[in-house]
């Protein structure tokens, strides 16, 4: 290569006591500047920076969840079987299991606000294939629901808050994990309900890796 001739000769001009001759070094693309590359912003669940999701688990799961918006990942979608609404909050760990919540409420209509409604509330431990439910809507209930429209046409944020009165059950293997009590505020896009008769589909989730 031209590089390696140039400095070799260099080198024995120099070992014979003679003055090297400066040789400029041919063009290279490695030496050519690399533009910055832009941070990535981290997630956040409400561009209005107000989401948010709160629970205390017991059980085979021990932990107090206090996520704030940013960083937190957020979905919402209406459905029809029993109808109402799903919304599932998740969040890169530090040094935590890392858990997928899928909530499903039932009676929620587009707008509305709301009291006393029956909740289905799967966790997922992702990564792995433990997951638990409700497994029904009669072990949760959230003691009020608001919603206010967001900047898209039929997109609300959803805030919420309930508790569970009884565990979710390991759905494969043994355990239980009760959350005692729940809040949160998310997304809910109303657009045509989904078809899949209203359970929560783990794997829908990408709950299972």
């Amino acid at each position: 290569m031209h590089w390696r001739t140039s400095s070799a000769l260099c080198l024995a001009a120099a070992a014979a006591g003679a003055s090297p001759v400066a040789v400029a070094p041919s063009p290279d693309a490695s030496t050519a500047p690399i533009a910055p590359i832009a941070p990535v912003a981290p997630a956040s669940c409400l561009e209005s920076g107000d989401g948010y999701f709160r629970a205390r688990l017991a059980g085979a799961i021990e932990a107090n969840i206090d996520w704030p918006n940013s960083g937190t990942q957020c979905e919402g979608e209406s459905k029809n079987a029993p109808p109402g609404v799903r919304l599932s909050f998740q969040r890169v760990p530090s040094g935590a299991p890392d858990l997928l919540f899928v909530i499903g409420l039932s009676g929620v209509r587009e707008g509305r606000s709301g009291r006393e409604m029956r909740a289905n509330l799967t966790i997922i431990v992702q990564g792995t294939d433990r997951f638990f439910g409700t497994q029904g809507d009669s072990r949760c209930t959230v003691d009020s629901l608001s919603q206010r429209r967001l900047g898209a046409a039929k997109v609300y944020r959803v805030e919420a808050r309930g508790f569970c009165t009884q565990p979710a059950h390991a759905v494969r293997g043994d355990g239980a994990v009760l959350v005692s009590t729940f809040e949160f505020a998310g997304m809910v896009r109303y657009d045509p309900p989904d078809t899949d008769g209203g359970a929560e589909n783990p794997a829908k989730h990408g709950s299972v890796k």
